[in-house]
């Protein structure tokens, strides 16, 4: 019974220390689940300066919502490219968003501002949660450094979860081909 129970109790400790492999992290809503609502400081929208919720803002639009912990090289290309994307569905009424997830969002203001007018992202705002954890409803992972929903009629259609240094080019690529999904 004692090498039975130690087995066990081996075993649960081998698993509960496995790190996440690619694919297999889980983070913000699932397909077909809801989004609700949540608030942000605007930093570089419409609303910049104002805390709104743009999950009610976009309504029954197509949405992407990316939820990240930095603005990095590759989170700015990600960015970037959506935006155009946006730019090209007007009349589809598309929208995004950028929420970066932060304990100290007043540090984000100046950077974030210069990333939007350096990389000429106009039509996805730019905007700050005020912790790292994110809105509890959105159940954003702790070990995802980028989470990114889309969803039409706040219905999840695609959702990407990245731990740090999987959002590369591929990534980038396959992320701004599935908004696809939500204008259709």
């Amino acid at each position: 019974m004692k090498k039975f129970f130690a087995l066990c109790l081996a075993s649960v400790a081998m698993f509960g220390l496995q790190t996440v492999n690619a694919g297999d992290l889980k983070s913000g809503l699932q397909l077909d689940e809801f989004a609700p609502a949540f608030y942000v400081t605007d930093i570089t929208g419409p609303a910049a300066g104002t805390k709104l919720c743009y999950r009610c803002q976009y309504g029954a639009r197509p949405v992407v919502s990316l939820f990240v912990r930095k603005m990095d090289e590759n989170t700015t290309k990600l960015v970037k490219e959506l935006d155009a994307i946006v730019g090209k569905n007007k009349d589809k009424k598309m929208a995004a968003f950028v929420t970066v997830l932060s304990d100290d969002p007043d540090a984000q203001e100046t950077a974030l501002k210069k990333i939007a007018d350096d990389n000429k992202i106009a039509m996805s705002p730019l905007t700050v949660f005020e912790n790292s954890v994110g809105p509890a409803k959105y159940k954003i992972a702790k070990e995802a450094d980028v989470t990114v929903m889309m969803w039409v009629d706040s219905n999840v259609k695609v959702n990407h979860a990245l731990a740090s240094g999987e959002l590369n080019a591929e990534a980038i690529s396959k992320i701004v081909k599935d908004t696809e999904k939500i204008l259709n």
